[in-house]
């Protein structure tokens, strides 16, 4: 039997005007702003004039750590909230825009799979609305305006060996990293080392998708610190009036994106930061808004929940105040028996002996998930090769660690493969067992709260630091900062910073590279092992299977 790519289900989708899907969530018309026929981005008058509604259910969709075989969280975000709709409940999907990095690199697009998708696919995974173009025009701004107050005078009195603020593109580009910029000449500035990273990994970035609204937005983006002077201190974007100009820019931006799934129910696809280098959660505002017009919202974090679920509960919740009612770890027979050690090409064959031993990496995501007191469903993303006693492995499996495993066939069904699991949602989310806490208070010292996630949450005996990073830590505390949360930038591949130590190593240590603060989202990020917040593309990138076909159509997109 012909199975159909995600490119050709999306395309043969039989898509509502994004008027009708804003009018099921009680959206007049003139209060969204239309691009094209099938997306639009909902106003800031709307979402402001909502917050006295009561909120919704909010149910966290994460996952075990990716591998090649595949796990499926976005699909089976996409198919649980088609799911809800199909049995009645009035509910939207939160999730995150696509990077056209990974587009063109290994990891594909960002909208579901199968009949589990959000629509329009190709400009969802492309351009969209513009909104990461907006981002890395404002983040690009603030780096021309810091080279351009300092050659005509630096009245800031920055010291140029300590600039902060390196500059972004979306996409891949391993020599973009570290650069000299300003030679040539006197014309041109003065020569420094600098760099750049990819826009998802940039502060507007976790900005937008942290503030408010748009005055939130402006003060966040006047409290980046883009540098220091020669006694240290900092120098921040409103210093040399940049936070006003870098508003503009993302105005139209910070309005969330309302487009629809296959089976026409609403869904938001508003900011998206990797989880991996940044703190990977759909904005605050397309989630907030979404709380007050449905009774259950679906979102996503970033990988696995060792990044993704560890930042949307320690950061995204206690910024928003946000309180999950449930959450769904989403795995595969594949993903599994490759944590327990089964290459590539022997996934189809029957081993319950490997999907034993990878169960472990599984484990320890259903019990990291319930120390921050929400419950937990674990969601089994159906594959052909799957056996009836593989599957049974892990439903057993999980029934020991006081979970039930639920069987999901959304990809090839749509909201009728996940029937089963959006009950079991409704059921554990209804049941107000969620008793949600940060893994740690905010007023826990820096580096004592980087020691907290590496050994609760990755199981690590011990964070390794120089004195540079320690003095680093201390010296922001000192300036106000030591209340801010902890954002890892750690490889998503492992609990480990060991991309390939897969399953769930115990007692490794967490090496720490470079710490940064990111005054104005409100948190420090902390560069592990070799992670890159600038990622290069695979050998074989995706982009070499990209095409426009004879008719005019996209080919080879995810």
């Amino acid at each position: 039997m012909d199975v159909k790519s995600d490119i050709e289900i999306a395309r043969a989708a039989r898509k509502r005007p994004i008027m009708e899907i804003g009018a099921k969530l009680g959206i007049p018309p003139e209060h969204l702003l239309p691009y094209g026929h099938d997306k639009a981005k909902v106003s800031a008058e709307f979402i402001a004039a909502q917050k006295e509604k009561k909120n919704g259910r909010l149910i966290l969709v994460t996952a075990i750590n990716p591998t090649p075989a595949g796990e499926g969280k976005t699909t089976t975000t996409v198919g649980l909230g088609d799911g809800l709709n199909r049995i009645g409940k009035k509910a939207i999907v939160c999730i995150r825009e696509a990077s056209l990095g990974p587009c063109f690199g290994i990891k594909g697009g960002a909208a579901g799979g199968g009949y589990a998708q959000v629509v329009p696919m190709e400009d969802i995974n492309l351009h969209f609305t513009g909104d990461f173009h907006a981002i890395t025009s404002a983040h690009n701004l603030l780096a021309a305006l810091i080279d351009n107050h300092i050659y005509w005078g630096n009245e800031q009195a920055i010291d140029t060996r300590r600039i902060a603020w390196r500059r972004v593109m979306d996409m891949n580009d391993r020599a973009l990293r570290q650069i000299v910029g300003a030679l040539g000449g006197v014309a041109n500035g003065y020569p420094r080392e600098t760099g750049f990273d990819i826009t998802v990994a940039s502060e507007a970035m976790a900005i937008l998708c942290l503030a408010t609204d748009i005055k939130d937005l402006e003060n966040r983006l006047g409290n980046i610190i883009i540098g220091y002077r020669r006694d240290k201190s900092p120098v921040f974007a409103r210093d040399i009036k940049a936070d006003g100009a870098m508003a503009v820019l993302l105005k139209d931006a910070m309005q969330p994106n309302l487009v629809q799934t296959l089976e026409n129910n609403p869904a938001f696809v508003h900011g998206g930061p990797f989880a991996n280098i940044a703190h990977g959660c759909n904005s605050v505002v397309a989630t907030a808004t979404a709380l007050k017009l449905a009774d259950y919202v679906v979102t996503e974090a970033g990988f696995g929940a060792d990044l993704g679920a560890e930042k949307f509960f320690d950061i995204k919740c206690r910024k928003a105040g946000l309180k999950p009612d449930a959450a769904v770890i989403v795995a595969t027979v594949r993903a599994i028996k490759m944590n327990g050690g089964v290459k590539r090409e022997d996934l189809g064959k029957e081993n319950i002996e490997a999907l034993r031993r990878g169960c472990a990496n599984l484990g320890r995501h259903v019990q990291n998930v319930k120390k921050f007191g929400v419950p937990a469903l674990v969601a089994i993303n159906h594959f052909t090769t799957d056996t009836e006693a593989e599957i049974q492995a892990i439903k057993d499996y999980v029934r020991t660690l006081g979970s039930e495993a639920v069987l999901c066939k959304h990809w090839a069904e749509g909201s009728a493969g996940i029937e089963d699991l959006a009950l079991k949602v409704v059921e554990l989310a209804n049941a107000g067992h969620s008793q949600f806490s940060p893994l740690y208070p905010d007023e826990m010292p820096l580096f004592q709260k980087i020691e907290t996630i590496a050994k609760d949450i990755y199981h690590a005996s011990e964070v390794i630091a120089d004195k540079l990073v320690r003095e680093q830590l201390r010296t922001w505390e000192d300036q106000g900062y030591g209340h801010l949360p902890i954002c890892m930038a750690k490889t998503q591949y492992s609990f480990s910073t060991d991309p390939n130590l897969r399953g769930a190593p115990s007692g490794h240590a967490v090496p720490i590279r470079e710490v940064r603060l990111a005054a104005g989202a409100g948190f420090v990020v902390v560069i592990t092992g070799e992670i890159m917040t600038m990622p290069g593309l695979p050998k074989l990138p995706s982009s070499e299977r990209i095409r426009l076909n004879e008719a005019g159509y996209i080919e080879g997109l995810f």
